[in-house]
């Protein structure tokens, strides 16, 4: 097999090149990483889920490193260091309360020993699991496994027979641990995969007859969105801010216009004037932090802005591989990076400016090109993401089921 280590570096130095864009594409290579580091991982005969999460960060801060401002690369690695906690705290919970989980066999002669015990249902180790590794909260202790389900320990049989049982435990969820973080991750990965249609499912609940929508910029999830929509049999017009400097709303409008929607494409400079036309804003999105604020493409602050001032619902999409547990105030969190001038002015255009100034290496023109923009919880109406809508107020409690807390430390080491 492949070196584990020279895939990495080949992978950070496409993050560092920024041969890599587009949160769905990176996270999904990161997870599909991530998942050849775990395979290729000896585990100990002890503490296997301690190794397991000692390789993931390890290659983890390599890939934070490489490019803060993606945040879908901390985000998956995060996102698999709970997998991990999770498959161990399961294994465990199983181990040590005795509990059988039901599994489909073909063998008729298990069917006949499962009638002689009660089993418990995956779904409540699962629930057991999630409600040690979250805060405590109401929906964690209605998720509690109800005591009718435990089975009750065997009785002793010999000292023996008590240590060929521990053994075969301990071999069993030694190979099972690997195996189960693996098939989480090929979930993981299939979400992320198939978040944009997950999310276009709930087109039809959102967008109306007889509407017009506004968006800015190109996103993939919008665009599959209002296709959605248009497949339903929905009649609505599309306001398309070109968003500038990049211009991706052109190339959006044109799919948009391949696809059988009334587009109609606007400046950036217009989307004020044209706001109280607009009965929604539906957005994409490059991360969504944990208080509910969003980091977008550079402009929608200002139509956030404005939809606030003309009560026009301000809506945005976003996978569940976008959810960030950072807070905004995070030192660690860049929340923007600059791009290259040559997406405002032409090599030469204004190089007699650039030439004079106080100092040597002071010109009198700058020239500065943000990529993103923040908007605040308050500015936005409803999150639509691939598991439903939900209020900014609750991403807290979404994320915390995500997530783990003694992983936050993986960004700050990265970013120290």
């Amino acid at each position: 097999m492949p070196d584990i280590n020279a895939t990495v570096n080949d992978f950070v130095n496409k993050l560092k090149k920024r041969k890599i864009e587009g949160s769905q594409t990176t996270s999904r290579l990161a997870a599909e990483l991530l998942r050849s580091v775990i395979s290729q991982q000896r585990l100990p005969s002890t503490n296997q889920a301690a190794a397991l999460i000692d390789a993931v960060k390890a290659a983890g801060e390599k890939l934070i490193a490489a490019n803060p401002v993606e945040l879908a690369v901390c985000n998956v690695v995060r996102r698999v260091l709970h997998i991990i906690r999770e498959e161990d705290i399961s294994l465990t919970t199983t181990a040590i309360r005795g509990l059988n989980v039901a599994v489909v066999s073909d063998d008729d002669d298990n069917n006949d020993e499962a009638d002689d015990h009660p089993v418990l249902s995956a779904a409540a180790v699962a629930a057991a699991s999630r409600s040690t590794l979250r805060p405590p909260s109401l929906q964690t202790l209605l998720e509690d496994i109800p005591v009718s389900t435990a089975v009750p320990p065997p009785s002793s049989s010999g000292g023996d027979s008590e240590g060929k049982s521990k053994s075969a435990d301990k071999s069993v969820r030694s190979r099972k641990l690997k195996h189960d973080v693996i098939e989480a991750m090929n979930q993981l990965i299939q979400d992320i995969a198939t978040c944009h249609e997950q999310i276009a499912e709930q087109a039809v609940e959102h967008i109306h007859h007889n509407e017009v929508i506004l968006t800015l910029g190109s996103s993939k999830t919008v665009l599959e969105f209002l296709c959605a929509a248009k497949e339903k049999k929905r009649s609505f017009r599309v306001f398309v801010a070109e968003g500038a400097p990049r211009y991706r709303g052109h190339a959006l409008a044109k799919e948009l216009v391949v696809r059988g929607l009334q587009t109609t494409v606007i400046t950036d400079s217009a989307v004020f004037a044209m706001i109280s036309r607009v009965n929604m804003v539906i957005v994409g999105a490059h991360a969504v932090m944990a208080n509910g604020g969003v980091i977008a493409p550079i402009g929608l602050n200002m139509v956030a802005l404005a939809a606030q001032r003309h009560a026009v619902p301000f809506v945005v999409l976003a996978g569940s591989h976008k959810l960030c547990p950072l807070y905004p105030h995070n030192p660690e969190v860049l929340l923007n990076e600059l791009r290259s001038p040559s997406e405002l002015l032409d090599f030469g255009e204004f190089s007699d400016c650039m030439d004079f100034g106080t100092g040597p290496d002071s010109p009198l023109l700058h020239v500065v090109n943000p990529a993103f923009d923040y908007v605040p919880p308050k500015l936005v109406s409803l999150f639509i993401t691939d598991t439903g809508g939900h209020n900014p107020s609750y991403m807290y409690r979404l994320i915390a089921d995500y997530y783990s807390p003694d992983d936050f430390i993986v960004q700050q080491k990265s970013g120290s």
